[in-house]
């Protein structure tokens, strides 16, 4: 399983998802430009001591990544049209988050394969960047019994 982050602007977040798949054996790609400065004193200070434990690539653009994506592209957005309840993952998977503050353009949600929701109640917005990563990363590491041993 991998995880995709598109530009995103918080390294804090970054941080917290490099964290958690560290934990969860899930790979990282980040798709620049990021919204904040990162090398390697960056990626520690905000990856903590799982930094040595996180598999990260980098792409410097959408094209970069896309050249690279192995598997089915599903996509988290507010405007997903499948329900994480009734998502159906695959163990190859690659789940894609958008920029915490614009999501992703209209051409990355051409190319995703599936667009998923997480239900949350009407009157909100969305949730921070790191928790749905953390949602749907969970979902589908259950469906596909990709949890590590």
């Amino acid at each position: 399983m991998r995880i995709a982050l598109f530009q995103p602007e918080i390294a804090g977040n970054v941080g917290t998802i490099l964290r958690l798949a560290a934990c969860m054996d899930a790979a990282v790609d980040l798709i620049e430009p990021m919204g904040f400065p990162w090398g390697d004193r960056a990626r520690k200070r905000a990856a903590m001591d799982y930094d040595a434990a996180a598999e990260v690539v980098r792409h410097a653009d959408w094209d970069a990544f896309e050249a690279r994506i192995p598997s089915r592209l599903v996509l988290f957005t507010t405007r997903g049209g499948v329900r994480l309840p009734e998502a159906r993952f695959e163990p190859g998977d690659t789940l894609l988050f958008g920029s915490e503050s614009a999501g992703v353009p209209e051409f990355v949600h051409a190319r995703a394969d599936a667009a998923v929701r997480i239900p949350m109640r009407a009157t909100l917005r969305s949730l921070n960047l790191a928790v749905a990563t953390g949602i749907g990363l969970a979902e589908a590491l259950r469906q596909t019994e990709g949890f590590p041993a």
